[in-house]
């Protein structure tokens, strides 16, 4: 038996799709899944955190913006391989979880009992939203603006998002050559990074991840929305306007700033609700 030692990060998006869920989705978070991830995971996790989704922009629902919250890990070794997949106990993984963020359909799944959790994982859409799951190097591998910023330099609204090119190579070239550069030189980005997915890990159909920062969401708005109404319209485009992608399908997006609201493996004491 051998196992693949692999140093990664990965990014979870979570959606909510009916404010009635909210609460629900977050009780079953703090309340069983951290617990089952950290008995499953911790040997071989040296972080996992969670940041709390900021409010979707105006018309941030055209860049795919899920709602609920971004689940952060770095690993050691890549757990999705045959050798292990016999885990002595479940996660628990009801269906509900998966209908309140729209991943399956928003019906009463009565006879679906316990999901597995891989599979769920791993699950692309459909005529839902996909299950946004990505691994990524550990450090970013494309540098394009800001290098040497600090915290002292203010606080961040970060716009996190994933692609998948419905044209891989001609996604490519377009990012590199017509993007990426338009959105750096705008004054608002102070800070502008992406890396490529690993596609082989969970067989992720997404081909990157960017990160680009702003002072907040006024900025975001001039650039992402004000600023790319005069981008010429790719040949592969899925949308008339910038990004050009099928939202929450081929382009899905965060809001957050830079603090975790948990560092499960540091600082979660356990289920400890308002009394």
């Amino acid at each position: 038996m051998g196992f693949d030692f692999r140093i990664m990060r990965s990014l979870i998006f979570v959606d909510c799709v009916r404010e009635e869920y909210r609460h629900k989705i977050q009780h079953w978070l703090y309340a069983t899944h951290i617990q089952d991830s950290i008995a499953k995971f911790g040997p071989y996790v040296t972080k996992y955190a969670f940041y709390n989704a900021l409010p979707t922009p105006p018309e941030g629902k055209r860049f795919g913006t899920r709602t609920m919250q971004m689940t952060e890990h770095y690993w050691m070794l890549n757990e999705l391989t045959p050798e292990m997949k016999n885990v002595a106990l479940s996660e628990w993984m009801p269906p509900e979880v998966m209908r309140w963020q729209g991943i399956i359909p928003d019906v009463d799944p009565d006879e679906m009992g316990n999901l597995n959790a891989d599979d769920a994982r791993a699950t692309h859409g459909g005529g839902t939203a996909p299950f946004v799951f990505v691994h990524i190097p550990i450090n970013w591998e494309e540098d394009f603006k800001g290098a040497g910023r600090t915290y002292h330099d203010g606080p961040n609204y970060r716009w996190q998002f994933v692609i998948e090119w419905p044209d891989e190579e001609a996604g490519e070239k377009w990012f590199h050559e017509v993007m990426a550069p338009a959105i750096a030189a705008k004054p608002e980005v102070t800070r502008m990074v992406s890396s490529r997915v690993y596609q082989d890990v969970l067989g992720s159909p997404y081909h990157r991840v960017v990160e680009v920062w702003f002072d907040g969401p006024e900025e975001w708005y001039k650039v992402a929305v004000e600023g790319t109404k005069d981008m010429e319209k790719p040949d592969w485009a899925q949308q008339d306007q910038f990004p050009f992608l099928k939202p929450n399908f081929n382009i899905v997006s965060m809001f957050v700033t830079d603090l975790p609201n948990v560092d499960c493996l540091a600082n979660f004491r356990g289920f400890l609700p308002m009394r």
